[in-house]
This record gives structure tokens, sequence and C-alpha cells, in this order.
């Protein structure tokens, strides 16, 4: 059992009587006061950011004071640990000053040392507390800024939501396309956290066959289904005392949908074919690329479900709305790759950029990656044309100087407008605003033909 925050000192003496009167002294002050009988098995009940402090005699049975100092430092050197001693221990109160005891108290002594003592001890910890929860959250916003890479007002805000709601216990749901990035945001979730030193579990619910989600995502005892030979731990009791991030919820079945729907409510997973309860201390990170609410509209998704999870949304916003987040993006995992494979850096050119920044981005962030790996290896590549970009443009690390990379985009803009219907070389014209005489001259340049010439065009 874990001590709770609530506590503001331990006071650990095998003597009750002592212990009695040392814990009124303490309570008389004002402060919450956890008594102890012995040392043992104490600093696995201390979270390492627990805001007090303890008091312990140093002669004991079992687990002495110098050895619950050494234990409780190994485990937080900051934790303030006071030493109570008899005379004849004041050379063993000395040794454990050097070994980091905050203060040592010989008996018999008055109630104020203590009090005083104590409370020194106390504004210390608070002091230090501060100081790591700072260090902390400014490491957390550079963790942020280097997996979230982007200074769009859309990413901004992202960041500022997940650093709001990694320090809550609240379940979240992540809305976001293929490819946009919604295991990097859950796993920030995760590590920005206190469960960041339990387990992260990952499934993906649509990549799982029908016939054995259950029994992946709660388990099963031996002999709940032909071929159950043994018990299996499920993925929900794996992740506890952690987060399960269930990516694709969209494609569980309404019967797998109701069990989690319990599993959120109650906090307990039951195996399949088992009788037992098991409590959980879970944290839920659903991710969908689909509008839930619509599907509940539907009944493809469970209305009451859907509820229970938009507690705390989280939009990733596709990379197309994010401006020139895409070239940092992309010069990022070109470097990354680079790097990796040995590489010189190769910085993006005018024209390249141009043609990142007019693509659409389909597959988001993974669709980016993975132009940006081909890049850094030197390879030519298609973008694919989609409806914002008609041209397939080409992009390679080596390119050429700036006039040819423009006459290669102006290319690839006009060989995109052939691709749609224009009944004369002025309509044509037009859609490019340059004026025929110029549109005439470009297409020779280019080698392009225009083959549906009209009269008007004589």
């Amino acid at each position: 059992m874990s001590i709770e925050n609530g506590i503001q000192v331990v006071l650990i003496d095998d003597d009750p009587h002592l212990r009695q009167a040392l814990c009124q002294t303490l309570d008389l002050a004002g402060l919450k006061v956890l008594t102890l009988g012995e040392a043992a098995g104490l600093t696995a009940r201390l979270s390492r950011d627990w805001p007090g402090v303890v008091v312990s005699d140093i002669r004991m049975p079992g687990m002495d004071g110098l050895e619950l100092l050494a234990e409780l430092h190994g485990q937080d050197p900051d934790l303030p640990v006071l030493l109570i001693t008899g005379h004849g221990d004041v050379p063993l109160a000395v040794q454990a000053m050097r070994a980091g005891a905050y203060d040592f108290l010989e008996k018999p002594f008055a109630s104020d040392a203590l009090l005083d003592s104590v409370r020194r001890a106390l504004a210390l910890r608070r002091l230090v507390l501060d100081n790591r929860s700072l260090r902390l959250a400014l490491s957390d916003r550079q963790q942020l800024s280097t997996r979230l890479v982007g200074h769009s007002p859309q990413m901004l805000r992202l960041r500022e939501q997940i650093g709001a709601l990694a320090a809550t216990r609240a379940d979240v749901l992540i809305l976001g396309e293929t490819g946009a990035g919604k295991e990097v945001v859950a796993r920030a979730l995760h590590d920005l956290s206190s469960r960041r030193s339990g387990p992260f579990v990952a499934i993906n619910a649509g990549a799982l066959a029908e016939s054995v989600v259950e029994s992946e995502l709660f388990g099963h005892e031996p002999g709940a289904f032909t071929g159950a030979q043994k018990r299996r731990i499920g993925k929900f009791e794996f992740a506890n005392g952690g987060t399960l991030f269930l990516d694709e919820i969209e494609s569980m079945s309404l019967d797998v949908q109701v069990k989690l729907l319990r599993l959120l409510q109650e906090r307990v997973v039951e195996r399949l074919g088992g009788n037992q309860l098991i409590p959980l201390d879970i944290r839920i990170i659903a991710a969908t690329k689909e509008d839930l609410r619509q599907s509940a509209d539907q009944g493809r998704f469970r209305a009451d479900l859907y509820y229970r999870l938009n507690v705390a949304p989280l939009r990733i916003p596709p990379l197309r709305e994010r401006g020139e987040d895409a070239l940092m993006l992309f010069q990022h995992f070109a470097d990354e790759a680079s790097s990796r494979h040995g590489l010189p850096l190769h910085e993006l050119q005018p024209g390249q950029r141009a043609l990142l920044l007019r693509h659409s981005w389909p597959g988001n962030v993974r669709e980016l990656q993975n132009a940006a790996e081909r890049f850094a290896l030197g390879l030519e590549l298609a973008l694919d044309a989609t409806p914002d970009n008609p041209a397939a443009s080409v992009l390679t690390s080596t390119p050429g100087g700036l006039s040819e990379q423009v006459e290669q985009f102006e290319k690839s803009l006009i060989a995109a407008e052939l691709t749609r219907p224009h009944g004369s070389m002025r309509s044509l014209a037009e859609a490019l605003g340059v004026p025929r005489k110029t549109l005439h001259d470009k297409l020779r340049k280019h080698g392009l033909n225009f083959a549906n010439q009209s009269a008007d065009d004589e």
C-alpha cells in the first residue's frame, strides 16, 4: 500500500511510548503523521516525489536507521531523513550526516527542537520538488518540440494540449487522418505523465482478426475456447500501471465495444472463461481516423462509448493545414536519414520547397517521412498528383541550379494544366495567367503539345 500524499511526516521508532509522544507533538503542530514500528518496506511505499520527510530512530530490530537512510536515498537522494540517536549513538549519527542525513536529534530532546528540524526539512523538500517540477516541465517541452516538429499555430496548440492532459488521469481520444502521427502523440502523453515508468502497450484494433480480438484484449483462461490450453494475459491487464493505446477503435465490433465500455467505467477486466474481476490501474488512449459521432448516428459505433471516450479529445491537424511545417519536417526527417545512413546532408532548394508546399500530403507525416528518406538517399521520387497539386513533381537531393529548378517547376505546372479539359489555347493561357504567344513559346521550349487547338487561336 502506498503512502498518501497528505502524509507530511513518517515517524519510525520501535518504542511505542516514544512513538506516541512524538506523534502527539507533531500532530498538535498541525502536521499529518504516519507512525511505524519498523522500517522494513517503507521505501516501496514512497513515491520518488512524495512531499514529506522521514524521522527514524537509528537502533531498531531488523532494518536500522542507517540501512533505511541508504535505501531511501537509493530511490531519492533528495529526501530529508532525520535520525534520532541515543547518547552512545552520536558517532553513528555523525557517520549518517556524512552519508546524507538531513539532521540528527540526541535523546532526550525538546519538542521544539523536533518541530524546528521537521519544518525546515519540509521547506527544503518543497523547494526541491518545485525545482524538480520546473526542470521536468522544461524537459517535457523540449521533448514535445523534438517529437512534434513544427511552429504552426495548430502544432503549438497541440503541444499545449498534450502538456496539459499528460499530467491528468483522464482517458484521451485522438482524432487524426491516416499517417498524422497518432501513436507519436499517444507515446508523448504516456512519457510526460506520472505513468512514464509503467508499460506503454500499443495495439491496432483494425489489424486483429475478429476471432482473436477479445482474447488479445481481455485475455483468457485455459479451456475458454477450443485451443485455449493455457492462461493468456490480455493487453489491458498487461498494461496495468501504465497506458494502453488502442488505435483504429472504430473497427471494433459492437460486442467488444460493450466490454470496453464496462472496463472504462469500472476499471476491472475479466478474462474469457474466468470469473475473477481483476482491478486495473490503467489509462486508455484511443485513436480514430473517422467521425465517431457520425458512426454512432449510423449505428456502427456505440453512442455511450463515444460519449465516454470524448471527454478529452485531441485533434491532430493534417499536414496540409500546417503551412511551412512540411518544410521543417521534411528537412528534419531527411537529416535524420542522412545521419543514419552516413550520407552528407542535403538542403532543400527553392524550387523543391515550392513543390513541397504545393503538395497536399494525403498520407500526412508518414508520406512525408518516406519522401524525405528517399531524398536523403539521393533517389528521384515523384510526389503523387493530388487535387491540390495536380502536377506529378520530381524531387531529388542532387538538383541543378536555381534556373534549372524554376524551368522544371514551370514545366510541371503547364503539364498539369494540360491534363485538364481546355477547348482552346486561349482557355489554357487564361488558366495559366499568361498571354497566348508566351504560352506557345513555353510549350515549344518544354516539348509539350496542346492537341485541341481551335479556330479562335489562329
